[in-house]
């Protein structure tokens, strides 16, 4: 009996050491801009983009499971790959794509940190400083192996979103029900929020980052199912916890015809309908997320733009040895936080409107990924298969469509 605990638990451990960048990648993907999303979601227009998220799930774990595997057959980070395989001018072209879609991340992750603690009363000149040097001495005086411990942990306190629906007390079968019941309207609104679904959901610094987070892991071809697992989980996890804001707001809010602007918002109007401690999970489940984002975007941009240029990257360097590495790591902290303090520019816009833009974003990323992922040369056995390609391509149509309907739509009525 002794030596079967011994083997099976042998076997999991090779498991465990692997699990990571799938879930934490999905997790962050829940971030300031994801939670302000969903719960506008769920107050404006209750079950009917539940669909969105089903179809998604599908797009993040086929998308994630590509970056993942192209890091493990090649060694290198998606970043080097467009450099080598499209030269100088299409790398820079998509590091100031990925550069903007991230500094609007960046922005919205310190939006939610003032947001969550606005219902504490905390104004966000006193928050944002603050978390801005939290963020800053927890990457830079640790250790990439103590911030995953970080980020793990953290990501497991999204539990809270689970109790705060169940406190709601929906109706699970017209929720389920809606999951797989395709709801389309050409309303302006409706379809800002659907781009908003995706765009935070499958975003253009997550597709960068899962690559670069198993190369950096260093492992290898042989650890290809097991991260698939991990990142299949992952993926899972991210629209689970989604599911559970929409329900949340739209069982409370929506029903009750409650119109809220932002996260925040959602915290404070879930009180009275689904208890004060449901409305205070909700905050503090804001507040982790934001801080997690707020670590980890800034962290994932540097590390993909010194790599795609050819600089020194990662947290084992010192600020000497990756000056550029660390410049871009504060650059990006100090932009995203000067834009939330700026008194003319609402949380709202910052934490909904960046999630459309990072959709938009995406769509030539996803060109360059599809390219590569079906190159003989580079992947050999490990490029695409014909329903991993079908399910990129509907993906990208469902965006740029979505986009096209965006665009028409503002020439019509709200």
């Amino acid at each position: 009996m002794k030596n079967l605990f011994k083997t099976r638990f042998g076997r999991i451990l090779p498991i465990l050491a692997i699990l990571g960048p799938g879930i934490i990648s999905g997790s962050v993907d829940n971030d300031a801009g994801g939670i302000a999303t969903y719960s506008v979601a769920g107050a404006s227009f209750g079950l009917s983009l539940l669909w969105v998220l089903f179809i998604t799930t599908f797009s993040l774990a086929v998308t994630q499971e590509i970056g993942a595997r192209m890091g493990l057959a090649t060694g290198k980070g998606l970043a080097s790959l467009i450099r080598e395989k499209f030269g100088i001018r299409w790398t820079t072209f998509i590091m100031v794509v990925l550069l903007i879609a991230n500094i609007g991340t960046i922005a919205a992750e310190f939006a939610g940190i003032a947001s969550a603690l606005e219902v504490f009363n905390i104004n966000k000149y006193v928050s944002i400083p603050f978390a801005v040097l939290l963020v800053f001495f927890l990457v830079t005086k640790g250790s990439f192996k103590k911030l995953e411990k970080i980020f793990l942990v953290a990501s497991a306190f999204y539990l809270v979103y689970i109790i705060s629906a169940f406190m709601s007390h929906p109706h699970w079968g017209v929720a389920v029900e809606s999951l797989v019941t395709p709801h389309f309207s050409l309303s302006k609104n409706y379809l800002i929020t659907m781009i908003a679904v995706i765009g935070t959901t499958i975003t253009p610094w997550g597709q960068f980052f899962i690559q670069d987070y198993v190369v950096d892991k260093k492992l290898t071809k042989e650890d290809l199912n097991p991260e698939r697992a991990d990142v299949f989980l992952g993926s899972f996890i991210t629209n689970f916890i989604s599911f559970f804001i929409i329900v949340a707001c739209a069982v409370t809010l929506f029903a009750h015809n409650i119109p809220i602007s932002d996260a925040k918002d959602a915290a404070i109007a879930l009180q009275p309908l689904a208890g004060q401690f449901a409305g205070i999970l909700f905050a503090f489940g804001l507040l982790n997320a934001s801080l997690f984002g707020a670590a980890l975007v800034p962290v994932a941009t540097s590390y993909v733009i010194t790599e795609a240029f050819g600089f020194e990257s990662g947290l084992n360097f010192s600020f000497t040895e990756a000056p550029e590495f660390y410049g871009l790591f504060s650059f990006s902290l100090f932009i995203g936080a000067i834009l939330v303090i700026a008194p003319f520019l609402p949380l709202l816009q910052i934490l909904f409107f960046t999630q459309a833009i990072n959709a938009v974003l995406l769509l030539p990323v996803l060109v360059f990924v599809y390219i590569l992922a079906n190159d003989k040369k580079l992947l050999n056995g490990y490029r695409n298969g014909r329903i991993i390609n079908i399910i990129v391509i509907i993906t990208f149509a469902l965006i740029a469509i979505s986009s096209i309907a965006l665009l028409v739509s503002q020439f019509l009525p709200s």
